[in-house]
């Protein structure tokens, strides 16, 4: 086998294989030479190479977000390692493992107006979980910062010794550090940063290994509820007649089936779910903005809970964080291993362990079901909801309403469903999603860019086809995601095109005016059909309903390439149709 001669580099990708981080995705440069060609020299590891280190970084989130498990980014020094930013703050708020791997100049080129030289050391420190800065191999007493002190020894035999003690020092450090870095990724869910300085020459390779670094196993931290903390729960539970328990991003497949059945038991209890929470039941609640928006205050007095539990991660709706900032609950409990975010500004019981494990210890041991109305009352008003939901969308006009509507009816079961941010992710909360599609969407931080780069790095991860549902801005935002080898042949993209930053018609502010245009929604006549034909994906194209209808029928049996389906609206009808849903509503 080849191994690129420096051992550091030789530590680094040793550990990675040990620790079983399988899948490495590489963006081309010189400084990160030994790291490559030790990485594609191993047929361990499973490699990708792609040019566009932003797009890159989030094509591995993808990878980890549907793996669950530690995906590595490599890149040479300087601003390469910056386009990492974006997808690390999504992985840090998501709890993704992804390793970001960075090739560094020695220290002794640091400052001194070397090329593609940046400072490297902590860049990530707020977006985190750890940062290993690693230590330059010696090769000769100039690289050794007390060489003048060596000088002072009386013979070349004791400098010799010296620097070969101080070589199993730095060799030591960096066998710890790498070791604890991947460690805090694999428990701690969540980005870490492994920065390694070489020196030239960077290419020389070898047959044989330098080093055999010591591993240290990640010991995982057991779910522990504290006796006290769970009999208080019993106590509150036990008498409250009125609890919610809301749902953020949650993986596929991550609650048991029978705690589930458990909650929908409890006439006292009303479940929230949104599309990316991934749980399902008849009696729980989705769409919670069009349950919760028509409401008047008494009404929302009314839904007040006593008690609010929630776990899993970011909330997408904003009707129901300000809800929740208003009305209150005497309660809230958070579920969750790493951290609690008091979201509504009331939290006073942070749960540490996973969501399963609670239920597993408390639900059991509630002896009772409360007397309760709340989870029938608010059936009632479901049920009123569905039935005016249906009744608008036969007198609507064709528009984002009517296409997201068509769009997530149309998908077959068991599909992977990613969702861009912004309209995409809100018009699909709307929605009922088959039970069987898992759905999936960058909610960490929120943004638009990486959208379709994590798309792809999940449909490479996952043998479940799948479909990106993407706005046109978030989709040539992040364009460049098409630019790789890697796509499989049945992967579909459904680009809705309003010519714009359709949301921002939805939101206060005057609407029709140059400056609206130009700065806030972002006008442009832009298709996908020339990016579709450059990078291999077969162009289909809708703007009416027969035609996304017609689309459709086939969209989802031809498996010979990718597929893109660009469906156009009327801009200045979206916000009409959006807006006047909720009054209808009323």
């Amino acid at each position: 086998m080849i191994y690129p001669k420096i051992p550091l580099a030789q530590t680094v990708i040793q550990l990675c294989q040990a620790k079983g981080v399988k899948h490495i995705v590489i963006s081309p440069g010189s400084r990160n030479a030994p790291l490559t060609i030790g990485f594609t020299n191993n047929d361990f590891f499973k490699c990708y190479s792609i040019v566009d280190e932003r797009c890159a970084a989030f094509f591995a989130l993808g990878i980890a977000q549907q793996l669950q498990e530690p995906t590595a980014v490599v890149c040479t020094s300087g601003s390469a390692l910056l386009n990492y930013y974006p997808a690390i703050s999504e992985a840090f708020f998501s709890d993704i493992p992804l390793i970001v791997i960075s090739a560094d100049r020695p220290k002794h080129l640091l400052g001194i107006g070397d090329g593609q030289t940046i400072n490297q050391k902590n860049v990530f420190k707020n977006h985190i979980l750890y940062a290993a800065n690693l230590k330059l191999d010696l090769k000769d007493e100039k690289q050794v910062p007390a060489h003048q002190e060596l000088a002072m020894f009386k013979n070349l035999e004791d400098k010799f010794e010296r620097l070969l003690g101080l070589q199993k020092d730095i060799q030591s450090y960096n066998e710890e550090e790498i070791n604890i870095t991947i460690n805090f990724s694999k428990l701690k869910k969540g980005p870490v940063h492994i920065n390694v300085p070489f020196d030239e020459p960077l290419y020389e390779t070898t047959d044989k290994l330098k080093v055999t670094p010591k591993i240290i196993k990640a010991e995982k931290k057991q779910n522990v509820i504290d006796s006290y903390v769970l009999q208080s729960c019993f106590e509150d539970w036990n008498t409250a007649t009125k609890k919610m328990i809301l749902v953020g991003v949650n993986p596929p497949n991550q609650i048991e089936q029978k705690w589930l059945d458990e909650l929908a038991n409890d006439d006292s209890v009303m479940v929230l779910t949104e599309t990316t929470s991934n749980i399902h039941h008849s009696s729980f609640f989705t769409s919670i903005d069009k349950l919760i928006t028509p409401l008047s205050e008494a009404e929302k007095e009314q839904l007040k809970p006593d008690i609010l539990l929630t776990f899993g991660g970011l909330i997408v709706s904003k009707k129901i964080k300000q809800f929740l900032r208003k009305y209150q609950p005497k309660h809230h409990w958070h579920i969750d291993e790493k951290i609690a975010n008091d979201t509504f500004f009331c939290l006073n019981n942070h749960i540490e362990c996973h969501p399963n494990y609670f239920f597993k210890a408390f639900l059991p041991r509630v002896t009772h079901y409360v007397k309760s109305d709340y989870k029938a009352t608010w059936t009632a008003v479901k049920q009123a909801r569905s039935k005016k939901h249906k009744a608008y969308l036969k007198q609507i006009p064709f528009s984002d309403f009517t296409v997201f509507n068509r769009l997530l009816k149309s998908i077959p079961e068991h599909y992977i469903l990613h969702s861009s941010n912004s309209s995409a992710i809100r018009y699909t909360q709307l929605f009922k999603i088959k039970k069987s599609i898992e759905v999936f969407c960058n909610r960490g931080t929120s943004g638009i860019d990486g959208s379709t780069s994590t798309a792809i790095g999940g449909a490479v991860a996952n043998q479940k086809p799948t479909v990106f549902i993407t706005g046109d801005l978030s989709f040539f935002y992040d364009s460049n995601a098409l630019w790789n080898n890697y796509i499989p042949k049945n992967f579909k993209i459904i680009v809705v095109n309003n010519q714009g930053g359709g949301i921002f018609r939805i939101l206060p502010g005057d609407k029709n005016t140059d400056n609206f245009d130009t700065y806030f929604e972002t006008n442009h006549n832009l298709t996908a059909e020339h990016l579709s034909k450059m990078y291999g994906f077969k162009y289909e194209v809708a703007t009416n309903e027969t035609e996304l209808l017609s689309v459709l029928s086939t969209f989802y049996t031809n498996n010979n390439e990718p597929r893109l389906l660009e469906v156009f609206t009327p801009k200045r009808v979206n916000d009409e149709v959006l807006l006047n849903y909720f009054n209808f509503l009323r």
